[in-house]
C-alpha cells in the first residue's frame, strides 16, 4: 500500500542545515585523476548482485558510467552520452569500452540507470533512452529501457554481449506524471522520466524501479520520485513516493538503501533547480521510512545529507549511496570566480570541468540523522 506521496516543502528547507556534518571537503586536483584521458566520465553505478552487493569478476568490481568525448562545452556531453563498462581493482580503474554496440539503443543517447547481475549470469541494464535513434538533432524524449545481456568473460576480456535486445519497459503515463517528450530544451530545463534505480525489497522479495519524474506544479513542473513494481510480463507504474512541492523542479538519480530495517531514499539535485534558484545547495538529499512506500521523514529535518563546500559549490554531483554507506560521485565544476561555470564560454567551462570520478565519501546513519565521513577507502574487490 502506498501512503501517498511525501511532500518536500519550504517548511523542510527552512530548517538550518549544511553544517560540518553535512559538508564534503574541498577536492584537490591530485585527489581526482582522470579515469579516461580523452573522455569525460560521470554518473557512475556498480553492477549489483541481487543482494545489492557489487559484482566482482576476476577480482575486480564491475561498474558502469556515462561517458562522452572531452571536447567542447561540458554541458554538451549529454548530447553524446554513452554507457561505459569499467572495472575497479587495487590498481584503480580500467576501461572496458562502451557497454553496447553503436546504434543498439532505441534512443540517440544513453543516460543514467542501474544494473543487476542475474543468477543465470546475464545482466539486466536499466537505463534511460534519450531522444530517438537516427534523429537529425537531439531531442529530450525519455523512456526507460532494459537490455538483458550475457556477461562474457572468455579470452581474457569482460564484456556485455552486443547481441542483447534493448526493450522499452516504462514511459511516463501522462496522468500521474508529465510526459517527458520535449523536442527542445537542455539540462535543467526539461521534464524528467529517467535514471531508473533497481531495488529488491527485502520485505516482499519483489523488484522495483525508482524513476526521476516530473509532476505538474505552479511553475510548470516539479520533481518527483516515481515507483514501478515488477509484474508478470513487465512493470506497473504507481504513484510517486515523493514530490518536491514547489521547491525544486529536478530530482535526479533516486535510489533506496535499507539500513537497520529502515528505508533510506536518496536523490541528488542542483542549486539552480530550486525555486528560487540558489535557495538551497547542490547536494545529496534524503528521507527515511519504515517501509518502501512510506511515510517518509526528511533526514536531518531539511532533507540535506551531503553538500559541496561553500567555496566550491559545484565541485561534485550525482552522488550514489552504496549498501555499505560509501558514497560515490563525479568531479563536476571547480569555481572560476565569475559566472556559474555551466553559463561560461566553452573554453572557460572546459578548463573548470572535472569529468572524472570523485574521491569516495562515507555516511553514518542513525534513524533520521546523518553525518559525512571523509575520506574513506573503497577497498578493491570488496
Amino acid at each position: 500500500m502506498n501512503d501517498g506521496p511525501t511532500r518536500w516543502t519550504r517548511r523542510h528547507l527552512a530548517v538550518p542545515s549544511g553544517g560540518a556534518t553535512a559538508t564534503a571537503p574541498v577536492i584537490t586536483l591530485s585527489a581526482a585523476p582522470r579515469v579516461l584521458p580523452h573522455d569525460d566520465v560521470w554518473d557512475l553505478w556498480p553492477i549489483q548482485e541481487e543482494d545489492g552487493s557489487t559484482s566482482v569478476v576476476r577480482g575486480r568490481e564491475l561498474w558502469m558510467a556515462l561517458s562522452a568525448p572531452a571536447v567542447g562545452h561540458p554541458e554538451e556531453r549529454h548530447d553524446h552520452a554513452r554507457l561505459r563498462l569499467l572495472a575497479r581493482g587495487g590498481d584503480g580503474w580500467t576501461d572496458l569500452g562502451y557497454a553496447f554496440a553503436d546504434g543498439a539503443s532505441p534512443g540517440s543517447r544513453e543516460w543514467s540507470g542501474s544494473a543487476v547481475r542475474r543468477p543465470d549470469g546475464t545482466v539486466s541494464v536499466f537505463y534511460t533512452a534519450a531522444g530517438r535513434r537516427g534523429e537529425a538533432r537531439p531531442t529530450f524524449i525519455q523512456t526507460i529501457v532494459e537490455a538483458r545481456a550475457r556477461l562474457l568473460t572468455g579470452d581474457g576480456r569482460v564484456v556485455l554481449d552486443r547481441a542483447a535486445e534493448h526493450r522499452e519497459i516504462l514511459r511516463s503515463d501522462g496522468v500521474m506524471y508529465l510526459p517527458a517528450d520535449e523536442t527542445e530544451g537542455g539540462p535543467g530545463r526539461i521534464r524528467a522520466f529517467r535514471d531508473p534505480g533497481w531495488f529488491r525489497d527485502p520485505a516482499d522479495g519483489r523488484e522495483y524501479l525508482l524513476v526521476a519524474a516530473s509532476v505538474e506544479g505552479d511553475d510548470g513542473f516539479m520533481g518527483a520520485v516515481a515507483l514501478a513494481a515488477a509484474v508478470p510480463g513487465g512493470w506497473s507504474l504507481g504513484p510517486p513516493l515523493l514530490v518536491a512541492d514547489g521547491v525544486n523542479h529536478e530530482i535526479e538519480r533516486p535510489h533506496i538503501v535499507v539500513h537497520n530495517s529502515s528505508y533510506y531514499l536518496f536523490f541528488s539535485t542542483q542549486r539552480h533547480a530550486f525555486h528560487p534558484p540558489g535557495s538551497a545547495p547542490t547536494g545529496l538529499y534524503g528521507f527515511v521510512a519504515p517501509r518502501l512506500t512510506g511515510p517518509y521523514t526528511a533526514l536531518n529535518g531539511s532533507g540535506l545529507v551531503l553538500r559541496n563546500p561553500v567555496e566550491e559549490p559545484d565541485q561534485a554531483y550525482a552522488w550514489l549511496v552504496l549498501p555499505d554507506l560509501k558514497v560515490v560521485s563525479f568531479l563536476n565544476y571547480r569555481s572560476i570566480g565569475g559566472p556559474d561555470p555551466w553559463k561560461a564560454g566553452a573554453a572557460e567551462a572546459r578548463a573548470a570541468f572535472g569529468g572524472t570520478i570523485a574521491p569516495v565519501l562515507g555516511l553514518t546513519l542513525h534513524e533520521a540523522a546523518t553525518s559525512v565521513v571523509v575520506p574513506v577507502p573503497m577497498g578493491a574487490g570488496g
